[in-house]
């Protein structure tokens, strides 16, 4: 069994922030969290630039493609970050009551790379401080 915390990001199309987020939080926070992604309203793909822009980064990107809440709301999640304000307003009522903040990204989408890394970088400097925080890790 895995002592990793379970940190679930969404925000409404989880093409872009979330994703970033998620690979953030799996590699700065391995061996203490692992980072699932998840959109109200989920994209047909990972924008373009969000890859790119974790590549950039040096991180992986396999494994990333967007997903409906529905299909991570039974897993056992130990944090949920909003990181739109759309998905903390229509985030839902996990099985078991789960902590939860909220962190609003500038949504990068449609926008040149440049906007993507900046983005990448707040949620680094950001979010993982937040999480670390939030699971005493």
């Amino acid at each position: 069994m895995s002592n990793l915390k379970n940190v679930l990001i969404l925000c409404t199309g989880n093409s872009c922030r979330s994703q970033m987020a998620e690979a953030l939080v799996t590699h700065d926070l391995a061996g203490f969290a692992k980072g699932l992604s998840a959109g109200t309203e989920p994209q047909s793909k990972v924008a373009d630039g969000a890859i790119e822009a974790l590549k950039l980064a040096g991180l992986p990107t396999e494994g990333l493609y967007p997903k409906d809440i529905d299909a991570v709301i039974n897993e056992p999640i130990d944090l949920v970050v909003t990181v739109c304000n759309n998905a903390n307003e229509a985030c839902p009522i996990f099985p078991k009551p789960v902590p939860r903040i909220h962190l609003p990204f500038h949504d990068p989408h449609g926008e040149p790379l440049e906007s993507f890394e900046r983005v990448r970088d707040e949620i680094r400097t950001k979010l993982i401080p937040a999480v670390r925080e939030a699971l005493g890790i």
